[in-house]
């Protein structure tokens, strides 16, 4: 599995490297093209989950014994966290964004029936996974609901409501918009909040901050490290991210409004980072000087938490049932409903009893990956060296948006 996972990364950042060289100056249109300001918030809302809430402060401490893991020693935790989380690693949802935004209608890989079955198996089970992540990680931040150990009762029933909405707001692209965007202000509230309580009164000062992030820095000087994996732990979050490029791709080619090819990169790699780096800084400074996390700050990482579980599984949702053609329109809104619920919730349960591994599912995309390539090659050469823009109906609407702002 490692030299696969390996392969598929030197892969994929040699294939960002040939679409920024040929491709790089070209107007990117998605189906459905949107303001720069909301395609940014959908991206940034839909590549990321419930982990970006709750891991940090579970992994904090294990990256920083290096005596058990000597292989962190090259760096400082708040910078290795960043690394598993920001900046490089988002190249991968803009290598899958360019390709269903500029090749795809082209190639038309993924409209084969056994590649649109395996993609959206891929899709189902990673939604699952993100919906067994925020059922694992509750007890550590809602002690008060258990032992702080066990997942009981309560929290099965919090997953399923999490669940439950999402399959509703999937049925309106409406509440998918709108959920992206209230998900990155609530977001950015909380970052506010916290460090609010670290950084201000007798806990710490604006310059504590200021050190903190440049902590960061160290991630840009040893970038190379995080290329390929460093341990175990690492080769699960890349096949994690493996997991998700396709289908967030897929769902945010939608939303390009007009950027070109090297500017959609800029935005992917740094947009996200951003608040990312800020919220791990903060998170950092609690772990590091002890300051309680309790109470009322763990339930509002939790509700910022299930918001993103929402966002993030509306968006997948949406596009699997929009794959299969499993809408609400051909099946009726009762069906899309309980057929999703049924899905969700039975594969969420089989990643709970370690029936599924998430990094199955990155290796079948790495699969994906090669044998699309292969495809192209052999099938489609010509028509992808021919691209010079997005497709004509998609600049056709893009017109009707630029008229309309």
């Amino acid at each position: 599995m490692t030299a696969l996972l390996s392969a598929g990364i030197l892969f994929t950042f040699t294939a960002i490297i040939f679409v920024l060289i040929k491709w790089g100056n070209m107007r990117l249109v998605g189906v459905t093209p949107v303001r720069t300001l909301t395609f940014t918030a959908i991206l940034f809302t839909s590549g990321l989950d419930v982990g970006l809430i709750m891991f940090p402060l579970t992994e904090f401490a294990g990256y920083a014994d290096i005596a058990t893991s000597p292989e962190y020693a090259f760096s400082n935790p708040l910078a290795i966290e960043f690394g598993y989380w920001g900046f490089l690693i988002w190249g991968f949802y803009f290598l899958t964004c360019f390709y269903f935004c500029a090749i795809e209608p082209k190639v038309k890989f993924f409209e084969i029936p056994l590649i649109k079955f395996i993609n959206n198996i891929v899709i189902i089970g990673t939604c699952a996974f993100t919906a067994y992540l925020l059922l694992s990680n509750l007890p550590w931040y809602l002690p008060q609901m258990g032992d702080g150990e066990t997942v009981v009762g309560s929290f099965y029933l919090i997953v399923f409501a999490v669940i439950a909405a999402a399959v509703y707001s999937s049925t309106s692209l409406r509440y998918v918009k709108t959920l992206s965007l209230s998900s990155t202000w609530l977001f950015l509230g909380l970052i506010a909040l916290m460090w609010i309580g670290a950084f201000t009164g007798e806990n710490g000062t604006a310059s504590d901050f200021v050190n903190t992030v440049a902590l960061i820095g160290n991630y840009f000087g040893n970038i190379h490290q995080f290329v390929l994996p460093l341990n175990d732990y690492h080769e699960f979050y890349l096949f994690w991210w493996f997991a998700w490029s396709i289908m967030i791709g897929q769902f945010t080619s939608r939303f390009v409004g007009g950027l070109k090819t090297w500017q959609v990169l800029a935005a992917m790699l740094v947009f996200p980072s951003i608040p990312i780096a800020t919220w791990f800084a903060v998170l950092y400074f609690y772990h590091l000087n002890g300051l309680d996390t309790s109470g009322f700050y763990s339930l509002a990482m939790a509700a910022v938490g299930i918001l993103f579980v929402i966002n993030s599984l509306d968006s997948l949702i949406r596009l699997y049932t929009d794959n299969l053609n499993l809408t609400t329109d051909r099946i009726g809104k009762p069906q899309y409903i309980i057929g999703n619920l049924t899905a969700m919730v039975l594969l969420t349960l089989l990643f709970k009893f370690d029936f599924l591994e998430i990094q199955w599912v990155g290796a079948l995309v790495i699969g994906l990956f090669f044998t699309c390539m292969a495809y192209i090659l052999v099938t489609s050469f010509a028509k992808v060296r021919a691209i010079d823009s997005s497709p004509e109906e998609n600049e056709i609407d893009f017109r009707k948006l630029d008229l309309a702002g």
